[in-house]
């Protein structure tokens, strides 16, 4: 008897009609398939990681330098990882590490290399927490507001600064979307203890500032539940407690890794509070304050009209609340000023505090973006009126679609515009390294006088090169070096070993330079449109290398754009080198250089 045949399952017919009604309900849903937000926003990532400057030094020194000493065994050293301070966590640099470690793994590895290849994580774990937070955005308000989301952030030189920057700001910034991603969203249930979790990993890991976010979150559930029954309070409780009970679990394992580097118990997040709020030697207005206002002109340029447009959202809002004859529940509109808040609020507490910087700015990047958003949506609904006896509805409906249209238009166009100007004027250091893999020697220095804070960090150099500083007219405290002891000492050395020359009131340390005459290799600028006038003259301690030529020769040079001697616009956005282009909106430009010694 011939065995049985077991036949193949069969396929089960699913209708093109079905299929047709899944991807419709999907639009519905998000107006577009969040695999394609994803695509867009991680394509707008990646293009920042390979092309955006680094823009702030602390990145190259705070970041960039510690990961790689501990990949590579060396780098420099900023007082902040000295152990007599240790306001640095170096669990969040050990994940970098490891990240630049698996590029090593790869074919075709280098340093540099490597440091591109950390930039593309970061892209892609941003790109993922953008979508993530629009996901919720569309489920939660209207995918057209999620649509606008999208455009605010993509096109904007905000998010080209933010997104890939090696930096806990911007690590904060993440963890604050996936936060926020999880308390927006209450579909399958709320998720306040998640939401909590992610707003501490960005506080604990990244910057602890960050953590406030969560303010207006827990505010609302603090209120739901108060309303509530017994039930829903307990039931709030409980999510808060497990919250507060993994941000717990989470500072001590972070403190056992510190504790590692450190050798001595240390919860770098509380030293970083505790040096920014409670410093008894100036804390961080050593290195310079702004005015109240700085912010706002910074927004601005980042993100143009949509800047102000989240400024103008609560307005808008309760505007809108005010004239609407809608039935909207109460929940929903408290929900939606809740949503609105975190960006006011940021704004105004670092507004109000002495030394600013760009960068504390990213982790509210998200919240402008969803606050504008959320303005435009309810300016197109109040614009949509098709009532003829309102003046709105006597507008033509083309007119108004024209209008609407023109002005994103623009506003891309001047993101755009922005994006191309910072990367035309400021690649020049990441892109005059590459000869010394050729023309470099083990053992051999590059040093750098004025140029100190473009240096892009040590993945630039091949392996054995040192970086060194020349004396500048700066007269701060600049870094010094991990200690680079091997035998007797353990594993990462440098991490806890006694610092000489590191302190925390930027005092200058006469230790950290070099005589120029043992560089092999030196970095230097020079903006010929400043030496135009007849009373030039080079500071003593800043002389021009580049006109040296009896001392040093060129190996490469690349444009980099004199600011001092370009005006505001040209500064601040890229415009076309045309002749009908006045000369004084046309961009001056230096050249930025890797000379080497002669012999």
């Amino acid at each position: 008897m011939p065995p049985p045949t077991s036949e193949a399952p069969k396929k089960e017919f699913v209708h093109p009609k079905a299929k047709h009604a899944k991807k419709q309900a999907i639009r519905d849903a998000y107006a577009i398939e969040p695999i394609s937000a994803f695509y867009i926003f991680l394509g707008a990532n990646l293009i920042a990681a390979l092309f955006a400057p680094i823009q702030d030094c602390d990145e190259t020194f705070n970041y960039w330098e510690p990961t790689h000493y501990l990949s590579h065994g060396y780098g420099l050293q900023t007082w902040e990882y000295s152990p007599d301070y240790a306001i640095r966590n170096w669990l969040y640099v050990a994940l970098h590490a490891i990240v630049g470690n698996i590029r090593r793994l790869l074919p075709h590895s280098n340093k540099v290399a490597e440091f591109y290849f950390v930039r593309c994580v970061l892209a892609f774990i941003c790109a993922l927490s953008q979508t993530l937070m629009w996901r919720a955005i569309c489920l939660a308000l209207n995918p057209r507001i999620g649509l606008f989301f999208i455009v605010a952030l993509v096109f904007s030189p905000g998010n080209f600064h933010s997104s890939t920057a090696y930096l806990p700001s911007s690590f904060a910034m993440y963890m604050a979307m996936l936060g926020a991603a999880a308390f927006i969203n209450w579909r399958g249930g709320l998720k306040t203890s998640m939401a909590m979790f992610y707003f501490a990993i960005g506080g604990v890991l990244g910057w602890p500032f960050a953590a406030a976010l969560c303010a207006p979150f827990l505010l609302e559930e603090v209120f739901f539940a108060l309303v509530g029954d017994k039930d829903r309070f307990f039931e709030a409780a409980h999510r808060v407690v497990r919250g507060v009970v993994a941000a717990g679990l989470l500072v001590f394992g972070d403190m056992l890794v510190n504790t590692f580097f450190y050798r001595k118990v240390e919860i770098a997040s509380w030293n970083i509070v505790k040096y920014n709020i409670f410093s008894k030697n100036g804390g961080p207005e050593l290195y310079g304050t702004e005015p109240w206002d700085f912010y706002f002109k910074n927004l601005t340029l980042n993100f143009n009209i949509w800047f102000v447009l989240a400024l103008l959202s609560l307005p808008i809002l309760l505007l809108q609340k005010l004239l609407s004859k809608s039935a909207e529940t109460f929940q929903t509109g408290f929900r939606t000023v809740v949503f609105l808040t975190p960006f006011y609020m940021w704004l105004a507490i670092f507004s109000l505090q002495p030394h600013k910087e760009e960068r504390f700015m990213y982790p509210a990047y998200p919240f402008l973006a969803l606050n504008a958003a959320l303005a435009i949506h309810t300016l197109l609904a109040a614009l949509g009126n098709a009532d003829p006896r309102s003046l709105v509805g006597k507008i033509p409906a083309k007119l108004k679609l024209g209008v609407v249209a023109l002005g994103l238009l623009f506003s891309m166009a001047i993101g755009l515009a922005r994006i191309y100007g910072l990367y035309t004027a400021y690649s020049a250091p990441l892109s005059i390294y590459k000869p010394l893999f050729e023309v470099g020697g083990e053992g051999d220095t590059v040093c750098f006088g004025k140029d100190w804070y473009r240096f892009p960090s040590s993945y630039f150099l091949p392996r054995d090169m040192h970086a060194k500083f020349i004396r500048s007219e700066f007269r701060g405290l600049l870094p010094g070096e991990f200690s680079e002891a091997g035998t007797g000492f353990g594993l990462f050395s440098g991490t806890w070993l006694p610092t000489s020359g590191l302190n925390d009131r930027n005092e200058e340390d006469p230790g950290k330079y070099v005589d120029p005459k043992t560089c092999v290799f030196l970095v230097d600028t020079q903006f010929p449109e400043q030496q135009k006038g007849l009373d030039w003259k080079a500071p003593p301690n800043e002389p021009d290398f580049v006109a040296d030529t009896e001392h040093w020769e060129t190996v490469k040079c690349e444009k980099f754009m004199d600011p001092a001697s370009t005006s505001f616009l040209a500064r601040a956005l890229w415009l076309p080198d045309w002749e009908i282009i006045p000369e004084k909106f046309r961009r001056k430009w230096g050249r930025h250089c890797l000379l080497k010694r002669k012999q």
